[in-house]
C-alpha cells in the first residue's frame, strides 16, 4: 500500500521552515556570529596589548633590579646601625626591668610580711574568742577574761 504525499502540507512545511530559518537567523544566529567576531577581535587586541605590556614589564624589571641593588646596600648599612642602637636600648630596658622587678618583689615581700603579721594577730584574737566561747559552752556559765 502506497500513501501519496500531501503536497499542500509539504509546501506549508517548507515555507514554515524558511520563515523560522529567517527569524532564527535574524534573532539568534547573526547576533551570535557577530558576538563571536567581536570576541575574536578583542582577543587579538588584548594579545597585542599583552605583548606590549610584557616588553614594558621587562624594561621596568631591569630598572627596578638596579634600583633595588642600591636600596639594599643602603638598607643593610642602616639596619646594622639600627641593630646596634636597638641592642643598647634593649640592654638598658632589661636593666631597668630587673631593677623594677627587684623593687616590686621587695615591696610584695614587705606587704606579705605586714599581712602575715596582721593575720597572725587576728588569728590569735579569733582563737582566744573561740576558746572562751568553748569554755563557756562546756561550763555552761559565762567566764571573765582580761580581753573581754
Amino acid at each position: 500500500m502506497h500513501i501519496p504525499p500531501d503536497w499542500g502540507i509539504f509546501i506549508i512545511l517548507i515555507v514554515s521552515f524558511l520563515v523560522f530559518w529567517f527569524i532564527f537567523n535574524r534573532l539568534f544566529i547573526q547576533p551570535f556570529l557577530l558576538l563571536l567576531e567581536n570576541r575574536e577581535r578583542r582577543l587579538r587586541e588584548l594579545d597585542e596589548r599583552a605583548a606590549q605590556l610584557m616588553k614594558e614589564k621587562e624594561s621596568a624589571e631591569a630598572r627596578r633590579a638596579a634600583e633595588l641593588a642600591v636600596i639594599r646596600r643602603e638598607a643593610l648599612a642602616q639596619r646594622e646601625t639600627e641593630r646596634r642602637k636597638a641592642e643598647a636600648e634593649a640592654q638598658q630596658t632589661l636593666e631597668n626591668a630587673r631593677i623594677a622587678a627587684h623593687d616590686a618583689i621587695e615591696q610584695a615581700r614587705a606587704d606579705m610580711q605586714r599581712e602575715l603579721a596582721a593575720a597572725q594577730v587576728e588569728l590569735e584574737r579569733t582563737g582566744r574568742l573561740l576558746a572562751t566561747e568553748l569554755v563557756e559552752k562546756l561550763l555552761r556559765r559565762p567566764i571573765e577574761t582580761a580581753g573581754h
